[in-house]
């Protein structure tokens, strides 16, 4: 991490579907509803909507660079797409961030990133959405990074980043199915369907249009989460699918100072989330900051 430039992210609502953006190209016409921003060297990314009860809820990555940690926070939003309520809902001695929200056979389940567990784990609200526990018998191959699960043609895909080498982390898309959520996952190919930083690594929900899957992923080639490059390839998905880059969306000009990246477009029914960042430069603070964590160890 450079003092000399942090990444410091916000998230948004848009009231219309992903697939609106999608045919749109271009994120310049829709209004973006803001959250509140997170505070000083602190941002909030990765966010990830869910409809509940007639109630829109938002979960998201809440990092510091204080603690250099991330933790899930969610959000309770009113028709005005307010915050209502805020929480952080998951911390674990780890980073997590990616919190992917997946509903199966009547229960909701989050599957956020966490690599640094050394594993990738599924959890279950107990009470949604503020307490969630740990699903012992649900059990991945790796510990896969930003993994975004797609229920279609009665079986589960994952699409996913490996852990190793620290390339693949943002260069690589791999494939995994399974019967059940819970498991047994397998590789659909022993190879990556994607390979280099510009259309790789996950960045939200896929969407399954006309005999397609178009998946949003991060382009990383000049920047962490420069923007977004949609690929797509035709349907059923087999081990000879071939990926061919789609729609790129880029942060807008009305997006004012936060126009150097978007890393994450996820629907949740009629509406999208998004979140899009800045870089801080007061190098002071930002050594302070490191300064701080350096000796608190």
């Amino acid at each position: 991490m450079s003092i000399f430039q942090s990444d410091i992210w916000k998230i948004g609502v848009i009231d219309a579907p992903l697939s609106d953006i999608l045919k749109e190209g271009s994120l310049s016409s829709f209004h973006v509803h803001w959250l509140p921003e997170a505070g000083s060297f602190r941002f909030l990314a990765d966010p990830f909507g869910f409809w509940h009860e007639d109630i829109l809820y938002c979960f998201a990555e809440y990092y510091d660079y204080r603690t250099r940690k991330g933790e899930i926070k969610a959000f309770s939003l009113d028709k005005n797409f307010r915050v209502l309520e805020q929480r952080t809902v998951l911390s674990e001695p780890w980073h997590l961030s990616y919190p992917y929200i997946i509903e199966d056979n009547g229960e909701i389940y989050m599957l956020p990133e966490g690599y640094k567990s050394g594993k990738l784990t599924l959890y279950r609200a107990k009470n949604f959405p503020w307490e969630w526990e740990k699903v012992p018998e649900f059990s991945f191959p790796c510990a896969a990074i930003d993994a975004t699960p797609l229920y279609y043609d009665d079986r589960w895909w994952l699409f996913y980043a490996p852990p190793s080498p620290s390339f693949a982390r943002t260069g690589e898309l791999r494939i995994a199915y399974a019967d059940h959520l819970l498991g047994q996952w397998q590789e659909l190919a022993p190879y990556p369907f994607n390979k280099g930083k510009g259309n790789s690594r996950m960045g939200g929900t896929p969407l399954c249009l006309d005999g397609k899957v178009f998946l949003p992923t991060q382009n990383c080639l000049n920047t962490y989460g420069g923007n977004i490059q949609f690929i797509s390839t035709s349907l059923p998905l087999t081990i000879h699918s071939k990926f061919e880059n789609h729609t790129k969306i880029t942060a807008p000009p009305h997006f004012k100072r936060f126009t150097n990246g978007i890393h994450t477009l996820s629907a949740a029914g009629n509406v999208t989330f998004l979140d899009a960042k800045y870089y801080a430069k007061n190098v002071l603070h930002r050594a302070l900051i490191d300064l701080r964590y350096r000796y608190s160890k």
